[in-house]
């Protein structure tokens, strides 16, 4: 099995590769996100967070870019609105930093069987949001965007700053986040990431006119 390894500190991808050749299934591959954009031959991309908001935007188009592909997460801590930020944004598991190597095997494991490796009261809480969440959207139609907004989404899938999509549309930057205030309530989601996340699903596409 073939392991894309997304970290940029070379002691830490020292460890993972330590940790997995331990086990002969696995071929380790470090990389990085364009690399990983490319390519579709990896059976399980680990994604050590750095910055939690700009790789869980990135982790979402990754996803919307590889609909099948498998990850694991490993960040700070077991806060459960930040391992179900990232489960929305695709992760696949959840692991602190500060996990053994056992528990790294077990996760990898796990969710390359098709399971979803998190803490039980997190998956629980998954679920019931999920369920809100659906009979949600099923009580109101689709959002509909203006123009200006469908451009501002678009630099939100690739994870762009404010200050980025403020010079890449030539508007100013505290104009950007009054049109991200705006999207979050016209989507009806409380952060940055889950708005990233619906938008790189792609569900959503009609402008008013």
């Amino acid at each position: 099995m073939r392991v894309g390894l997304l970290d940029f500190e070379p002691i830490r991808i020292a460890g993972l590769r330590e940790i997995f050749a331990e086990q002969p299934d696995f071929q380790v591959v470090a990389t990085d996100w364009a690399m990983a954009f490319k390519e579709s031959s990896f059976d399980l991309v680990v994604v050590v967070l750095r910055d939690q908001a700009f790789s869980l935007a990135l982790l979402a188009r990754l996803r919307s870019r590889h609909a099948g592909l498998k990850v694991l997460v490993i960040g700070p801590g077991s806060e459960q609105e930040k391992i179900l930020e990232a489960i929305n944004a695709g992760a696949k598991g959840w692991l602190e930093d500060k996990a053994s190597p056992t528990q790294v095997m077990q996760a990898a494991y796990a969710i390359l069987s098709g399971s979803i490796w998190a803490p039980r009261k997190v998956l629980s809480t998954f679920v019931d949001r999920a369920i809100e969440g659906s009979a949600a959207r099923r009580r109101r139609q689709s959002p509909r965007f203006t123009e200006r907004e469908e451009e501002v989404l678009q630099q939100l899938v690739l994870a762009r700053s404010n200050r980025e999509i403020a010079q890449a549309l030539s508007i100013r930057e505290q104009t950007v986040k009054s049109y991200v205030a705006r999207l979050m309530r016209k989507v009806g989601v409380g952060n940055r990431i889950a708005l990233s996340v619906q938008a790189a699903s792609g569900a959503w596409g009609e402008k008013d006119q």
